[in-house]
């Protein structure tokens, strides 16, 4: 299995999203957080993350005659290669992109779905807008964007702060 097919699942991928700011957690503590994932496919998940080397076990803590694995997300390990998005085909790429997108769309699903919400004062917004840009001018937004973003992601939580989700998809016009 293609290391985009392993990560581009909607359960994996919010396994993944939980371990991104340098988390460690257990498998107990993994499923609290995805109370909709049964126990089953939760371990079976995070087995394909471990065997692909997208997750890693950090520690094993004797747990009452066990070793409960304590999971973590290594440097660099949900990140697609180059080399395998150039050999993946059009198909390929339709797949990743639908993974995606059931993602997106089952995260929104879990809030829309709570007993109150109040879209304006959450911030929920989706937008698309169209840009003319050369080549290098798009490069350059998407870095500013990152580095927005990966400044945004060292705040620590606290009671103030709620986790929030921020998608961008950029691609040509035809």
């Amino acid at each position: 299995m293609k290391k985009a097919e392993i990560i581009l699942h909607p359960v994996r991928m919010r396994v993944i999203q939980s371990l991104v700011r340098g988390e460690r957690m257990t498998a107990q503590q993994l499923q609290e957080r995805l109370v909709d994932v049964p126990q089953a496919t939760l371990y079976r998940h995070l087995k394909k993350l471990v065997e692909s080397g997208v997750l890693m076990v950090a520690e094993e803590i004797p747990n009452r005659g066990t070793l409960e694995k304590v999971y973590t997300l290594p440097e660099k390990g949900a990140e697609i290669s180059v080399e395998e998005l150039e050999q993946a085909s059009p198909d390929d790429h339709m797949t990743f992109f639908m993974n995606y997108l059931a993602s997106l769309i089952g995260e929104y699903g879990r809030y829309i779905h709570q007993d109150h919400i109040d879209l304006v004062k959450d911030g929920v917004s989706y937008r698309q807008f169209s840009a003319y840009l050369t080549e290098e001018e798009n490069l350059k937004m998407l870095y500013d964007i990152r580095d927005i973003v990966l400044k945004a992601m060292k705040n620590e939580p606290n009671e103030h702060r709620r986790k929030r989700l921020l998608s961008i998809i950029d691609f040509p016009e035809i």
